[in-house]
């Protein structure tokens, strides 16, 4: 006789009591409860102690700032159509330049960020990226608004970050 032709009910494994009163994963539960509670704790006494991100940390977004003193920015508007809350305004303007555009306007608005990392993905000049810096806090909302003033780093403060990012490309 083959399996097709048993019914249903005879093929179901027949329980024990103890397994259909689930004892057996009662005590495999409590089991590990009790094994978590004695491992080991890991807090971390953050004022005092510091986090160490690793290299492909998200924190904050800044601006790349050239040697030079110009942003790396060239205005395309890449960053602020991909993010998806919308946190990302960039209003360009025409140069003399080399590079002829720059944003006049480069706004983060840091309650919406959802540190993605999409605008450091798409910016075809490296000019955002996501920092190591994990410690924001606002006193009011015009505080979360991160103009150029607050974006800007110098190109040698985020060098660690950017040459993580070009190995991984």
């Amino acid at each position: 006789m083959s399996e097709k032709n048993i019914p249903a009910k005879k093929r179901i494994k027949d329980l024990t009591l103890l397994e259909k009163v689930y004892v057996p994963e009662i005590f495999k539960g409590l089991a590990l409860t009790l094994k978590t509670m004695l491992r080991p704790k890991f807090t971390m006494e953050y004022p005092e102690e510091k986090f160490i991100p690793p290299a492909s940390y998200r924190g904050r977004p800044i601006l790349v700032m050239e040697k030079n003193g110009e942003e790396r920015c060239v205005a395309c508007g890449l960053c602020a159509r991909v993010c998806p809350p919308l946190a990302i305004e960039v209003q360009a303007s025409e140069t003399e330049n080399e590079k002829e555009r720059y944003p006049v306007r480069f706004e983060i608005n840091m309650l919406r960020c959802i540190f993605c990392g999409f605008c450091e993905e798409v910016c075809p000049e490296e000019a955002i990226i996501m920092s190591m810096d994990y410690e924001l806090a606002f006193t009011n909302r015009e505080d979360a608004i991160y103009g150029k003033d607050k974006l800007l780093v110098p190109v040698n403060q985020s060098s660690d970050k950017i040459g993580f990012l070009r190995s991984y490309r």
